[in-house]
């Protein structure tokens, strides 16, 4: 039986650790120095905020769109599986990495934290906390590896749609939705969401 021994395995896979801290840092730092709080608005840690509704969503390390961050993962290594299969899944990996980061720092842009206000049912959002951008990337990195090591394709399809019909049925929204009602808003769906308030 073989001992897990940290230093080797952090010798190994120093590439994909150095690029997560990298990247981690560079966020936490962008978005500190634009005004964001670190820990959203009351200055309070959480590890959890289940409801949506709540001034503490998109505040604590996790939330019901952490999901949403899972699958972006798993989309990113499905995308880039088939457009840069010969690029090493370590450069892929950055590669999802820096879109995910990305999209996180323009997600707490006041282009789109408006836009959610206006178009969706984040009537009162305020954009994420730091601590909670950066666990975002992490959940999306989670979701990437979770598709890297899956034993088969349909494994992570099957992931996908238990967690979009999961939130679907649990907090009315899921990453299928949130696209839909920030590029193309239907007012009916909005309604649907609302009345689970």
């Amino acid at each position: 039986m073989t001992r897990f021994a940290p230093l080797a395995f952090i010798k190994k896979h120093r590439f994909v650790i150095l690029s997560c801290m990298a990247v981690l840092s560079a966020v936490a730092a962008v978005e500190s120095l634009s005004g964001r709080s670190l820990l959203g608005p009351d200055g309070h840690f959480g590890w959890w905020s289940g409801d949506i509704w709540s001034s503490e969503n998109s505040q604590r390390v996790a939330d019901a769109y952490s999901f949403s961050h899972i699958i972006h993962g798993m989309l990113f290594y499905g995308f880039l599986w088939l457009a840069a299969r010969r690029l090493p899944v370590k450069y892929r990996f950055l590669i999802a990495l820096i879109i995910e980061a990305g999209w996180e720092l323009l997600e707490n842009s006041p282009l789109i934290i408006n836009r959610y206000r206006e178009a969706t049912i984040a009537l009162g959002y305020v954009g994420d906390s730091v601590l909670n951008s950066v666990s975002d990337i992490c959940m999306m990195a989670l979701g990437f590896l979770a598709a890297r090591f899956a034993p088969r394709v349909w494994v992570i399809v099957a992931t996908i749609i238990v967690l979009e019909l999961g939130c679907l049925w649990w907090v009315r929204d899921n990453l299928t939705l949130n696209v839909l009602m920030l590029v193309h808003p239907v007012q009916a769906v909005k309604a649907w969401q609302s009345e689970g308030h």
